[in-house]
């Protein structure tokens, strides 16, 4: 800090005081990057408040909650069309959403190029929550993680299984690899 950074990494916060120096850091007017592990964005706020962050402070400090998973992404070369999804199969993946259905969603095969496992790379799926007025009301008065993350809704937030649906409905990816990293809504 004596450097005066715009921007401070914080590797992963594991432990009240990894997230306290984070805190100390943000509210002397740095910019805070950091870690934690969740399964969305929503409970990234009640695991800082489970660590012992008090509410308060972790109005003055978050900005905004990022949430990524990995998907293996399609191999180019063998992609294969896929049976079409069932319409009921489809609204469930992308609730509380209603993304139109794709006409042709693709599954690996299998070739040379990808050592026969139908996959070439990866393509991450994200889930951006910013702290609203209405979201800090929410924190200020304890609220637990499914009101947060109905408001993070309300206020706009798209799902992980959105986004994978969108990569879904571009061939990048399959409903089975989005279903086994991004949890259900």
């Amino acid at each position: 800090m004596r450097q005066d950074p715009d921007i401070i990494m914080v590797g992963e916060i594991r432990d009240l005081a990894t997230a306290e120096m984070a805190v100390q850091a943000a509210l002397t007017g740095h910019l805070v990057l950091s870690t934690l592990h969740t399964n969305d964005a929503p409970t990234a706020i009640t695991r800082l408040i489970d660590l012992g962050v008090p509410p308060y402070l972790v109005n003055s400090t978050v900005v905004g909650v990022m949430a990524q998973r990995l998907v293996r992404t399609l191999c180019p070369t063998c992609r294969a069309p896929a049976e079409t999804i069932p319409d009921d199969e489809w609204a469930a993946l992308t609730k509380p959403y209603r993304a139109s259905k794709p006409a042709v969603t693709y599954q690996a095969a299998g070739c040379l190029d990808c050592r026969m496992t139908g996959y070439r790379g990866r393509a991450g799926l994200y889930e951006v929550m910013l702290m609203t007025p209405e979201m800090r009301k929410l924190v200020n008065r304890g609220a637990g993680m499914d009101e947060l993350r109905e408001q993070a809704f309300r206020d706009g937030m798209k799902p992980l299984r959105a986004s994978g649906a969108h990569k879904i409905a571009t061939g990048l990816t399959t409903v089975e690899e989005v279903e086994r990293v991004a949890p259900p809504v």
